[in-house]
């Protein structure tokens, strides 16, 4: 079921739900626009109420801020804060913090935080370990960061060469925070052990993937099950036991990129995709075989922001899910319920 849409001031590529409280209700949905004759890569943050039980249509998504950026290629939420990191096509960091001013919506903004120049390259992604001390960033160069998070600066722990082309994705193991995976242009599937400097590769998997890998997902309820997602469609699922040499178990066609893939938040096995020219899909990921439960495609490009809602409601009943999508070229954000995940 639709519960709302606004069309953003520039290309849409990234959404993300607060998971805090009493911030649960708000969604970062941010844009990045090519400006040609600045010769520049522009962007914004807007901050959205979104109350799928609201009786009156026009309050179930509405607009509370919007901050003017570099253009933004990806964010995230502090695991234990409501503190958004931001990676920019400057190749600049940023943390922003949310607050309320007087208790109410009209009173939420961002107040800056810190900002630091990580690389002459664009940042394309950002990842935070579990306890919030570090960060880890993507570069257009090929180039991993691994970034400390002090009281009032960040500070570069760590940088090294770890792909031949972009690096699309970067993710801390969430029970094993000193292994970092990267995801590249080059096909390329590798883990990093960041207890040793510089961080020992711990393994690369060169085959597996026909084009670039773009996400990574980890099962928050079977920590040795990872999920890749990739530029030639494919969802694979791997069991990470032998860390050196992790075993592909299966993997499932999604008929178009795999650029991003959430984890619903209380559902084991229920898996959110963003599949560029083919849409969002709802997968089920379990024991058996990996199969698609809903699709969406109320958008008409490219499939590129996605996430699960956060609320108390969904603890209690994972049908009152509620998903927010955006879409690139079109600059559309949709905030939607499935319709499949009753009963489970």
């Amino acid at each position: 079921m639709d519960l709302g849409s606004c069309y953003l001031g520039g290309n849409a590529d990234a959404v993300e739900f607060c998971p805090h409280r009493p911030f649960r209700h708000v969604l970062a949905a941010a844009t990045y626009t090519l400006q040609e004759q600045e010769q520049d890569r522009a962007g914004t943050i807007s901050l959205f109420s979104v109350d799928a039980g609201a009786e009156d249509e026009s309050q179930r998504l509405r607009l509370l801020h919007t901050v003017d950026t570099a253009g933004v290629f990806d964010m995230k939420w502090s695991p234990t804060s409501p503190m958004l990191a931001q990676a920019d096509a400057h190749g600049r960091l940023a943390l922003r913090h949310l607050e309320q001013d007087d208790g109410s919506d009209t009173g939420i903004v961002f107040t800056d935080v810190c900002a630091e120049d990580i690389s002459s390259s664009m940042c394309l992604y950002v990842d935070w370990n579990q306890t919030a001390e570090s960060l880890s960033v993507g570069l257009s160069d090929g180039s991993l960061s691994v970034i400390s998070v002090r009281e009032d600066r960040l500070e570069i722990s760590e940088q090294w060469a770890a792909h031949q082309f972009e690096v699309w994705t970067c993710y801390f193991d969430r029970t094993r925070p000193h292994f970092l995976y990267s995801g590249a242009d080059d096909c390329c599937f590798s883990c990093w052990d960041l207890r040793e400097s510089p961080s020992n590769i711990v393994f690369q998997n060169k085959k597996s993937h026909n084009m670039g890998v773009c996400c990574f997902a980890q099962n928050p309820f079977e920590g040795n099950m990872l999920l890749t997602g990739s530029y030639d469609e494919s969802l694979r699922v791997w069991d990470m036991r032998l860390m050196a040499k992790p075993v592909n178990e299966k993997s499932i066609n999604l008929g178009g990129g795999v650029w991003r893939m959430k984890y619903h938040p209380n559902i084991a096995d229920v898996v959110l995709a963003a599949c560029m020219h083919n849409g969002f899909a709802i997968v089920k990921v379990g024991s058996g075989d990996a199969t698609v439960m809903e699709t969406y495609c109320k958008h008409d490009s490219l499939a590129y922001g996605a996430d699960w809602q956060k609320t108390e409601e969904v603890e209690q009943n994972g049908n009152s899910s509620v998903v927010a999508t955006c879409s690139f070229y079109d600059r559309l954000l949709r905030v939607w319920q499935p319709e499949n995940l009753a009963g489970l």
